[in-house]
């Protein structure tokens, strides 16, 4: 069902100096910040031959981010992200075998301009997965 590795996600606390440590010190293609009101953060996103990394930074207080970063201050990976072909067969085909959807259920809209879903990390053992329609 999961297809590539779309990327792996990363929250920062400052996106600028983050997206400064890959660009001057990696020699990474950033691309410009997105903000992304509906998920609550700004994203920057590194381009790799093979993947994305995602680098995310809170919009506010109440940004799923900020609490993240409460918990763990220096960052760290947050999510792993699959690309799917149908992303409400894929929901269906989870919930029918006992995964949690977060949210609504329904799919949003992500940084890529597609649908997208988020697992519960306790039933990917302790990893939060986003899935995006490929």
């Amino acid at each position: 069902m999961i297809g590539r590795l779309n990327h792996v996600a990363i929250a920062v606390k400052d996106l600028v100096s983050s997206t400064r440590l890959y660009r001057e010190t990696l020699g990474a293609n950033v691309s410009a910040p997105l903000p992304q009101l509906d998920h609550g953060v700004t994203v920057v996103f590194i381009e790799l031959p093979n993947t994305k990394i995602e680098l995310l930074e809170p919009l506010g207080e109440a940004s799923p981010i900020a609490k993240f970063l409460e918990k763990n201050a220096d960052g760290g990976i947050h999510h792993l992200c699959y690309e799917v072909e149908d992303i409400l067969a894929a929901r269906d085909h989870l919930i029918g075998q006992g995964a949690r959807i977060l949210g609504t259920g329904e799919p949003k809209i992500g940084a890529h301009g597609k649908p997208v879903l988020f697992l519960h990390p306790k039933d990917f053992n302790g990893t939060l997965i986003e899935l995006e329609q490929a």
